[in-house]
């Protein structure tokens, strides 16, 4: 695992390191803001990806007295500065496109070296994009998927330099900055999307559809009378769970160590990388329990 994710991390910035030169050299060639902006865009795609590799190796140690609860939140922080990085480039472009729409200084110089490193661009991009989001999907790494993001994104703003670098063919050179402008948009968006994730992961926002799929699994248990105070947090590809269940008062022991251990086994086999911890009660003091100490993650009824 650790080896796979290690090494699609690795090509990533070996990716990022060629695309970012080839830009520069083809940007500085020509003039384009447009593929001068997609030079940035690809330099702190490189940063972005040089943080990830780093992150996948820290995130995957396992706990220790220090940390309890793993490294996984390193991926989290990880996809954070990834946002921030984003957003830098994003004050950049506009500035300068901007100066440039506002001065009438648009024009640059088409060449062949234009079409291709935008369209070797592309090419690379869906294959990082692609192998990124398979192992980010596989391991649930929200590192790898901030990675696959940056790249998924380069996509579509080079898309929007190409057609820019058309317009200006024919001389419609403010097409170049207006390619910048939407390439700048696009990077928000995608930005504010990252960074929302990463807030809510390490402000330990309880994850809804996880929230949904526990309270699921719970109710196919006809043992479980009732469920209170479930609390769900996740660190990078971890995930922990923590509910109160209501039980018979009449079972024996053994008999709610086996109830506990199947429903611990079951989330685990539908939600990956996941910790539970069960706190059995016996159903008589359940309404007891309820009022006094909340729902916290609900309390449903099987």
């Amino acid at each position: 695992m650790v080896y796979e994710k290690n090494r699609v991390a690795l090509v990533s910035v070996f990716a990022a390191i060629f695309l970012t030169v080839f830009k520069i050299i083809v940007g500085v060639m020509t003039g384009s803001l447009g593929i001068l902006s997609e030079a940035l865009h690809s330099g702190l795609d490189l940063v972005a990806a040089v943080i990830t590799f780093f992150s996948v190796r820290i995130s995957d140690k396992p706990a220790d007295k220090q940390h309890q609860y793993g490294h996984g939140k390193v991926e989290n922080l990880s996809a954070l500065m990834e946002t921030i990085l984003l957003l830098i480039v994003c004050v950049w472009i506009v500035y300068e496109a901007s100066h440039r729409l506002i001065t009438g200084n648009t024009e640059i110089e088409v060449s062949v070296w234009a079409y291709v490193v935008v369209i070797s661009s592309i090419l690379v991009d869906i294959s990082r994009s692609r192998a990124l989001s398979r192992v980010a999907k596989k391991y649930n790494s929200q590192a790898l998927e901030a990675d696959a993001l940056h790249f998924s994104t380069d996509i579509w703003s080079s898309t929007v330099v190409l057609l820019g670098l058309i317009c200006a063919q024919f001389g419609f050179f403010f097409a170049d900055s207006v390619a910048a402008l939407l390439v700048a948009f696009l990077v928000v968006l995608v930005s504010f999307r990252l960074g929302k994730k990463a807030f809510d992961v390490l402000l330990d926002r309880a994850p809804e559809e996880t929230v949904r799929q526990v309270e699921s699994i719970l109710t196919e248990f006809p043992e479980v009378k009732k469920f209170h105070s479930l609390k769900i947090r996740t660190a990078g590809a971890d995930t922990f769970v923590k509910v109160n269940i209501h039980l018979d008062p009449n079972m024996n022991l053994r008999k709610v160590h086996e109830i506990c251990d199947r429903i611990e086994k079951t989330i685990a086999s539908r939600i990956l990388r996941c910790e539970t911890y069960l706190h059995a009660e016996p159903q008589d003091f359940s309404h007891v329990l309820a009022d006094s100490e909340g729902s916290g993650g609900g309390i449903a009824d099987p």
